[in-house]
């Protein structure tokens, strides 16, 4: 699957994801495709309900999301996930980054942002792993 430079690629692994508490406001209606993917990193259930996701070698299991380059979708992203381009890492809650996403038959489908977390504030956070490779919110 070949996207160009006129879409924007999301990969979400928590409350992004269909069924999940930010869908209906961020997601359902604004994308172009939403694929079941996955991507490499470790999942953590933060105390306020929420997941964070850092960069490892476990099998993430997600959505990735494609939505039109006109969209602002990056802008309200970054304000939930209380990220600012131009601020320290250790001061941003997550950290928006490029990663590579796979479909479940391990065809990879391209890079795409995702919003992970640094170790320190996972644990600000009373971040607890989670053993399984998909968040829900009911973990």
């Amino acid at each position: 699957m070949t996207y160009t430079a006129s879409t924007i690629q999301v990969f979400v692994y928590g409350t992004l994801k269909p069924g999940e508490s930010n869908y209906l406001a961020f997601c359902q209606g604004n994308t172009i495709a939403e694929i079941e993917a996955y991507t490499k990193g470790e999942l953590y259930h933060l105390a306020p309900g929420y997941p964070a996701m850092t960069p490892e070698k476990r099998n993430i299991q997600g959505y990735l999301f494609i939505f039109s380059a006109q969209s602002t979708i990056l802008s309200r992203l970054d304000a939930l996930e209380n990220y600012q381009v131009d601020r320290a890492i250790a001061l941003n809650d997550y950290n928006r980054q490029i990663v590579p996403v796979y479909s479940p038959k391990n065809r990879l489908l391209g890079n795409a942002w995702c919003y992970l977390m640094t170790q320190p504030k996972i644990r600000e956070f009373g971040g607890q792993p989670i053993n399984s490779n998909s968040w829900r919110g009911s973990n």
